[in-house]
């Protein structure tokens, strides 16, 4: 993953260097102190990756990345401060690390960065009801919309999983939200959307699809008891 570093710290610079340095796949392609480098850097090249801090002189990474519009790379976030954690997951961000960060953490983090990355990362093309397709790889395959588990937000993308894999695709939970047909799919949270037909059990504020057990947020709680006759 071609990777930007974000931060006006030049020791926390050096420590993600580092640690990205460890990881093999992450190649680090420029450093910048600021968010106006940054900004500027970006609109010249690409990379697959941000780790950004929030607090920095001038512009924070939280408007930063509200100024890149909607073609972002994937960003996880490298702060002190915790505060910020809900605006940030709200604008879609793959991870959200706590400095001091340890191995182990950021190991997880990139991962997750990367399931987004190395898969396939194009726009779902829709043409009826029954069927979606995906650009995976180089071929276009055509999905049915019945095998489609539940999909859940990740940063920029939205990864729709099937009982044997998942595709990332370069859309916003919303925007998937409007054009699945919604007898047949649900929100049950800001970060996923379920198949109704496929949720084994309600318990606990969770719904379980499988081994997978997807949380239910209280806001859409009334809507999915409704929709699954819940008495």
């Amino acid at each position: 993953m071609i990777t930007l570093i974000i931060d006006d710290n030049a020791i926390a610079r050096t420590t993600l260097l580092e640690l990205t340095s460890q990881i093999k796949g992450v190649v680090v392609a420029c450093e910048c102190g600021n968010a106006i480098d940054a900004y500027n850097y970006l609109q010249e090249n690409t990379v697959d990756l941000l780790l950004l801090d929030i607090e920095m002189p001038g512009m924070s990474g939280l408007e930063l990345i509200k100024n890149m519009g909607n073609k972002k790379p994937v960003i996880i976030f490298t702060t002190s401060k915790k505060e910020y954690a809900v605006e940030a997951f709200e604008l879609n961000v793959a991870d959200y690390l706590v400095k001091p960060i340890t191995p182990g953490r950021f190991l997880q983090a990139i991962e997750k960065a990367r399931q987004v990355v190395e898969s396939n990362k194009e726009e779902i093309r829709w043409e009826n009801d029954e069927f979606i397709f995906i650009r995976d790889s180089n071929i276009v395959r055509r999905l049915k919309l019945e095998e489609i588990l539940y999909a859940e937000a990740m940063g920029d993308y939205v990864k729709l999983f099937t009982a044997k894999k998942f595709f990332a695709v370069h859309t916003s939970l919303r925007s998937l939200e409007e054009r699945l047909p919604a007898s047949r799919f649900l929100r049950i949270h800001r970060s996923y959307m379920v198949a109704i037909d496929k949720i084994d059990t309600l318990q606990d504020g969770a719904v379980l699809i499988g081994e997978k057990s997807l949380p239910v947020a209280d806001a859409y709680r009334k809507a999915l008891n409704k929709r699954m006759n819940v008495l």
